[in-house]
């Protein structure tokens, strides 16, 4: 939850106090912070649960799955599982370490800075020994040519 809905929602929980209704709630809202004010339903909504007494601004415990799976333990599972075989898929890795094929995805290409190429993984930028080697054999097909 961002800054801007938690402060605006201590602001509806105020205002309800203070017996305002939720349309001028809401115009006092948008008054304030403009384009960055609440929907008019969630607006709505936390005056209703406010007015049933709720005290409470932040969001209430969710059971199920967690929001992500995106966490430092998983990056490293899946970095090492690649640094291992390249040439596994993404359906494969998700299966190994049982998160939704997306989120190993996103891990690859965003946390990892991975991108496929023949069918492998591979980092996207190269080391320096990568880079010197490159180097080295253009090199040496130069001189080899003239």
């Amino acid at each position: 939850m961002s800054e801007l809905d938690l402060e605006q929602r201590m602001n509806i929980k105020f205002l309800v106090k203070l017996g305002k209704s939720g349309n001028e709630i809401r115009e006092m809202l948008l008054q304030v912070y403009r384009d960055n004010a609440m929907k008019k339903t969630a607006v709505y909504k936390w005056v209703r649960r406010f007015s049933g007494g709720r005290e409470s601004v932040t969001d209430e415990e969710r059971s199920g799955w967690p929001a992500t799976s995106r966490t430092e333990e998983n990056i490293a599972k899946i970095g090492q599982i690649v640094r291992e075989n390249r040439q596994l898929t993404v359906r494969s890795i998700a299966e190994q370490v049982n998160i939704e094929r997306e989120t190993v995805r996103k891990i690859l290409t965003e946390d990892l800075d991975m991108r496929k190429m023949c069918a492998k993984m591979i980092p996207k930028e190269l080391t320096k020994e990568q880079k010197q080697r490159s180097v080295t054999i253009c090199e040496d097909l130069l001189r080899e040519a003239r």
